[in-house]
C-alpha cells in the first residue's frame, strides 16, 4: 500500500514538471525561450515584431486588419532572412513608452516601431541599424503662420507629443522652456488635438508628420525645419550579438537591392517626402 502511495506521489510530480516545461518557453513559438533571435527564427519559423499601429506610412494597422508601412516592410525584410515568411510573424503594438519593456519582458522578438537610438535606451536594449535618418520637425494648422520653427514656440503655446518620445523634451529644454507640454499615448491623440485646436503644434520626426500631413490634406502642414538627427534602429534584447549581426546583416541586403528604397518612395514618397539616402550601419 505504501509503495503504491509513493508511486502515485512520483506520477504527480512528474506530471507537474512536465506542465511547467510545457509552459515555460524553451522550444515554444514566438518571443519564448532563452534562445537568441537568429536561433529561435531557425527553430519555430515563428517571430513576434513590435510596430506601430498609428503611423501612417510607416507603421499602421488598417481597417482590413492588415498591416502596412515602411517599417512594417523593414521588419517583413528582416524576418525573411532570418527565415520567417510573414505568415510566420504575430504583430504587436509598440507604444512609444512600452519598447523597452516589451524586450525585456521577451513579449516580442524585435522592433521596428520609429525606435531613435540613445544612450540611455541601449543600457537596455540592443540595437541593429540605424536603417534610416528622421530629423525632429512641427506639424501645425494649415492656417497657422506664426510657428516656423521650435524657437517660435513663445507665449505658452501648447505643444503636443507622446509619452516615451524625446522629441517634446528636446524642443522644451533646448528652444522654448516655456512651451507647455502635452504627452499622450498614441500620435493620433496629438493629430486631433491639433485639428481640434486644442493644441499649437505637434512634434516627433519629419517621417512621421508627413504621413499625418499626407492623411489630412489642406488642414495640417508640415513647418519644414528639422532640428535633430534621429537614427532609427531595431530593437532586441541586450546582448544578443547573433541577432543584431544577423538585423545589421539583413538591412544591408535590403539597402543593396533596392528594396530599401523602393519600400520608401511606396509608403512615404507619395506624401512629397524627399526620400534621403540609406544610412551608414553602426558598429
Amino acid at each position: 500500500m505504501r509503495l503504491n502511495r509513493v508511486l502515485q506521489v512520483g506520477a504527480v510530480v512528474m506530471a507537474a514538471g512536465l506542465a511547467l516545461t510545457a509552459c515555460g518557453g524553451g522550444s515554444g513559438s514566438g518571443a519564448s525561450g532563452d534562445k537568441n533571435l537568429v536561433q529561435r527564427a531557425k527553430d519555430n519559423k515563428k517571430l513576434v515584431i513590435g510596430i506601430k499601429f498609428d503611423q501612417p506610412g510607416l507603421g499602421l494597422k488598417k481597417p482590413d486588419g492588415t498591416y502596412a508601412g515602411f517599417d512594417v516592410d523593414v521588419a517583413k525584410y528582416i524576418a525573411k532572412q532570418l527565415g520567417v515568411e510573414e505568415s510566420g510573424i504575430t504583430w504587436k503594438e509598440a507604444q512609444s513608452a512600452q519598447r523597452e519593456d516589451l524586450i525585456k519582458k521577451g513579449e516580442v522578438d524585435f522592433i521596428v516601431a520609429t525606435y531613435s537610438i540613445t544612450d540611455k535606451r541601449k543600457n537596455d536594449v540592443s540595437f541593429g541599424g540605424p536603417y534610416f535618418v528622421a530629423h525632429q520637425d512641427l506639424l501645425v494648422r494649415q492656417d497657422n503662420t506664426d510657428i516656423t520653427g521650435p524657437e517660435s514656440l513663445t507665449g505658452n503655446k501648447k505643444l503636443c507629443s507622446v509619452k516615451g518620445s524625446t522629441p517634446a523634451q528636446n524642443v522644451k529644454s533646448k528652444y522654448a522652456k516655456e512651451v507647455q507640454l502635452q504627452e499622450v499615448g498614441k500620435y493620433t491623440d496629438c493629430v486631433t488635438a491639433l485639428l481640434n485646436g486644442t493644441v499649437d503644434a505637434m512634434t516627433t520626426d519629419d517621417v512621421i508628420l508627413a504621413g499625418y500631413a499626407a492623411q489630412q490634406p489642406g488642414k495640417l502642414k508640415l513647418v519644414g525645419k528639422g532640428f535633430t538627427d534621429e537614427n532609427y534602429g531595431v530593437g532586441l534584447k541586450k546582448d544578443d550579438a547573433d541577432g543584431k549581426a544577423a538585423i545589421n546583416k539583413a538591412i544591408q541586403q535590403m539597402e543593396q537591392d533596392g528594396s530599401w528604397a523602393k519600400a520608401l518612395e511606396t509608403n512615404v514618397g507619395p506624401s512629397g517626402y524627399k526620400i534621403p539616402a540609406a544610412p551608414a550601419i553602426a558598429p
